[in-house]
């Protein structure tokens, strides 16, 4: 993981320019729209920030958290809110959140690391309350151009969503990337609800 961090520190302003202006909405109203306005939201992993404008903009609370200073630092002047500089490791809240935005963030995790995480991200949900989360599709797993990944098909999720418990597909679906040169990359992208105390 220290890599990955490394990596994101590095090429903080970089990564900014390429991501704070691509147009993601279509992913996120189909997560807001389980949600309503002024639910918090968690963005987990919120990289320059883009995501976290997005929902205050539409009238929801967002706490949002980093494992890169230098990312935290961008996405606190982009959104105007204080972002945390957490790893995933360390989120321990109970209860608390609407929904928990993970947008190409928890990918970055080994297998038994991500198993870890979402257990940690069903109990910071309130019942009920919603993840989105997306993953490169296919099965490689393993150090690419400096960074960790973790890809997943429709199976392999369901297998690892078995190891977590307390947590079901709502939807998945798979896209295109967004971005204009990476069109042929395909996601993996899942709704998950927290089953019902």
């Amino acid at each position: 993981m220290s890599n990955t961090i490394d990596y994101y520190n590095k090429n903080a302003d970089a990564f900014a320019k390429e991501t704070q202006s691509l147009d993601f909405s279509v992913t996120q109203e189909k997560f807001l729209s389980y949600l309503k306005e002024g639910d918090l939201i968690l963005d987990f992993g919120c990289g320059a920030g883009r995501d976290t404008k997005y929902f205050l903009d539409h009238g929801y609370r967002v706490e949002a958290m980093d494992g890169s200073e230098a990312l935290c630092k961008i996405a606190s002047r982009y959104t105007g809110i204080e972002v945390k500089h957490k790893y995933f490791e360390e989120l321990d809240e109970v209860n608390k959140y609407n929904g928990i935005w993970a947008c190409s963030s928890i990918l970055h995790l080994p297998y038994d690391a991500l198993v870890e995480v979402l257990k940690k991200m069903q109990k910071a949900l309130k019942p009920s309350g919603i993840i989105y989360t997306s993953f490169k599709y296919g099965d490689f797993a393993g150090e690419r151009h400096g960074r960790y990944f973790m890809n997943f098909t429709q199976a392999s999720f369901a297998s690892l969503l078995s190891q977590v418990g307390g947590l079901t597909i709502v939807e998945e679906w798979i896209t295109g990337d967004v971005r204009h040169d990476r069109e042929e990359e395909r996601w993996l992208n899942v709704l998950l609800r927290r089953s019902q105390l």
